[in-house]
Order: structure tokens, then sequence, then C-alpha cells
């Protein structure tokens, strides 16, 4: 479709805590607001604070991220995934997937399992993958300190998350900030329940009680209990398949690519407010 309508087009995918660092940039991006015919946020929670910073509520949309799920129905010898890991058939196995930087939580989630390891009932291990932005050290020597070296593995950044999420039990994301994961839409379509921090849109994606739990962020304390919940419950595996159907139904990359579809075809035919 043809259009010369004059349009431009904004879209945040992060909470605006970048501008703290970067005033100069905010200021420019306040300039530029109101020569914005539409502003699309990707999560409830970047759109309250596009509202926030002064930007017409009528210019506002809201388009949520989208994923492709098809990897996730394909079969998986879980089985064999775990035995090449060396873990137990009864084990319980927690993933994250999050590069790691401070703002992720990483170190939250050590002191969260180092309060409830002598509770927890089968043998367990957690899966941190993601690229090391610095702090792999520091946050191997927290895991040696606190006596979990055998069940905290720091894995790096791999090509095989999916493999990861598919022979896990429980996923995590306890981040001190986001604008909307993807790392939790990607657990969720591999059946995962999670157990996710309320910023940004986690507790979009995340239905608590019924797909998961989201827990205050900077709470080490109400995560580990949220883990310990998740690992006794024997309603998990159902709520992990509430979550893949969640994914399949509001989080699907062609629903993702129907919304900017219709996006640019509101703007081509003129009908954004001016």
């Amino acid at each position: 479709m043809l259009s010369f309508v004059p349009a431009r087009i904004m879209s945040r995918r992060s909470l605006n805590a970048y501008q703290l660092d970067h005033p100069v940039f905010a200021r420019i991006e306040r300039y530029l607001h109101p020569w914005m015919a539409l502003v699309c946020g990707n999560s409830q929670a970047i759109v309250a604070e596009l509202r926030d910073e002064g930007i017409d509520p009528a210019k506002l949309r809201l388009i949520y991220n989208g994923i492709d799920t098809e990897i996730y129905e394909q079969s998986f010898d879980r089985d064999s995934a775990r035995s090449a890991l060396g873990i137990a058939v009864n084990a319980t196995v927690f993933v994250i997937v999050a590069n790691l930087i401070p703002y992720k939580g990483h170190a939250d989630l050590i002191v969260a399992f180092s309060q409830i390891k002598s509770r927890l009932r089968h043998p367990w291990f957690l899966f941190c993958l993601g690229r090391d932005d610095g702090i792999a050290a520091q946050l191997q020597s927290q895991i040696d300190a606190e006596g979990l070296r055998e069940n905290i593995r720091l894995m790096g950044a791999r090509s095989d998350v999916p493999d990861f999420l598919r022979m896990a039990d429980i996923g995590v994301l306890c981040s001190h900030e986001e604008g909307f994961s993807n790392a939790i839409l990607e657990g969720m379509a591999a059946g995962l329940p999670m157990v996710v921090t309320d910023v940004g849109g986690n507790a979009e994606a995340v239905v608590d009680g019924q797909t998961g739990y989201v827990v205050p962020p900077h709470d080490s304390a109400a995560l580990g209990e949220a883990l310990l919940k998740m690992a006794d419950n024997s309603s998990r595996t159902a709520m992990g398949e509430a979550g893949r159907q969640r994914t399949r139904e509001r989080f699907s990359m062609s629903a993702c690519i129907d919304a900017y579809e219709a996006l640019y075809r509101e703007v081509g035919a003129g009908q954004h407010p001016n």
C-alpha cells in the first residue's frame, strides 16, 4: 500500500530508566514526542511511562512482543538431554535466561536458593544461560561461598537455549527492570511455569497464580519462597501448560505481525491523531 501521508512512528521497548544516564538523549526524545503520529510501547508499563512523559494518550499504542513458538512444538527427548548433563530423574531443574548484568538479579537468585536449599525435597539444579557482561566471577564466588557449586551452573551464552527450556521444570526471571521480556515468553512457550519479578511487563505476561508467580524485585526472601512453593506445587505442570496456551493466543509472532500491520495501515490511511 502506497501512501503520501507524512507520518512518524516511535517505538520504545524498555522502561525509561536509561534516561537517567543519558539526559541529553532524554531531552531530544521529549522534544520529538509531539512530532510523532503514533507512539508504540510493548508493555502497559512502558505505555504508562510514555503517557507520563506528556504524550497524547490518543497517540499511544500497545503492541506486545511476539515469538516463534514452532520449535517448542517439536518432539524432544527430555530424558536424554537431562542424562547428558548428569541430572537425576527426580531432580527439579530451574532455568534463567538472562545475560550476566547486575540488574538481571542473579545475585538475588543465589541468595534465594541459599535460603531455601535445606527445604527443597528433591535434588535440584539451576542453569544460568547468558553472556557474561562482567560479573560471572563475582557470581561464581557468591555461589561457592553459599556452598551451591554443585547446584548452580553458569553456562554462558548458548545456542541451544530451547533445549534447556524444554528439559527444565521451572523458569525464572528476577530482573530489577524490564520492558517486556522475550525470555519469559520463551519459557512459557516451552511449558514452564514461571517465577518472575513484578517489573515492567513481567506481570502482563505471567498471570500470578495461574501461569506462575509474580514477586517483588530486590526481595530474595519472597523470591525464594515462590521458588520453593513452585517446586512443591503438584499443579505446576498445569500452570506451565496454561502459560504455553497463553503464549500461543496472545504472544505469537503472527499476532505481533498482525498488530504492526494494522498500525501501519492506520498511519498510511491518515487515520492517526494530528
